[in-house]
């Protein structure tokens, strides 16, 4: 008789909120939060090959594949302390997996094409430093296209699909609240809307109810004021996408920020 040896179960999912490039240094409950679960990650899912991810610090006009060897870290930011320009990420690119992705896209009908010059953004590097912190898993990042609404992202995620059940984390980096014009620095407590929008968008996950979150702008409480632009919130449409309808948020992290910046972030993992 021949012994089929068990096909390995498809990598979860992730959405995950990269707060201000402070978060590198100032770790809050949400970086230790994000280290556990990569860890408990690898352990399941020992053949892990790679990460593609979306962060809305590349944006371009037409879907673009980061495709170089070996991605520089980009210190996309200004006027913070001397020591986050220091930090350094340096995770190796996957020519080969972005190569896959660029095909899944075009098999869905999505012209990429790929740059070999892309660095990291913060939106990537910063998360992936609490995440994989050894920087030993490859990394591909995925361009937000301009002028994409929630449902294009979803599509895009989509395509990507059938790369989880080959060993790749899909994640998508952004942030659950994201009002810069009401950072003031020192307030401590939760601003009440960035709460009721936060749990609004975990409740419709609960129920697995995609057409609420897809029409969040209309029904989502506080939704222009949690994201005046939709920029920051979008890549919660790619992990979604890549995760399709089985899969159900479990939350690693509801913590806020300043007041106004909810770091929520969550796996999209099998319902038990």
């Amino acid at each position: 008789m021949t012994a089929f040896a068990p096909t390995p179960a498809a990598v979860p999912a992730l959405f995950v909120s990269h707060g201000a490039p402070l978060f590198a240094l100032d770790a809050g409950t949400t970086g230790p939060a994000l280290t556990q679960w990569g860890e408990k990650l690898r352990a399941l899912h020992p053949g892990l090959r790679g990460v593609v991810i979306m962060s809305p610090h590349w944006m371009a006009r037409s879907p673009q594949v980061m495709t170089g060897p070996l991605p520089a870290t980009w210190h996309d930011f200004g006027g913070f302390p001397p020591a986050l320009y220091q930090l350094q990420y340096p995770a190796p690119g996957s020519p080969v997996l972005a190569q896959e992705v660029m095909g899944l896209l075009q098999a869905a009908g999505v012209a990429a094409q790929g740059d070999a010059a892309r660095p990291f953004d913060h939106g990537a590097w910063v998360p992936l430093m609490h995440l994989f912190p050894q920087a030993d898993v490859p990394v591909v990042q995925v361009a937000l296209p301009v002028g994409a609404g929630p449902a294009e992202v979803y599509a895009l995620g989509a395509a990507l699909r059938s790369l989880r059940s080959q060993g790749v984390l899909v994640i998508g980096s952004g942030s659950m609240t994201h009002n810069l014009a009401e950072f003031f620095g020192g307030a401590r407590e939760a601003a009440p809307y960035v709460l009721e929008f936060s749990r609004w968008i975990e409740d419709a996950l609960v129920r697995g109810d995609m057409p609420a979150l897809l029409d969040y702008r209309a029904q989502a409480p506080y939704a222009t004021r949690a994201h005046p632009t939709e920029d920051h919130f979008l890549p919660i449409f790619f992990a979604l996408g890549a995760a399709g309808a089985d899969l159900r948020a479990n939350y690693l992290s509801r913590e806020v920020m300043y007041s106004m910046l909810s770091m929520d972030a969550f796996a999209l993992e099998p319902v038990h």
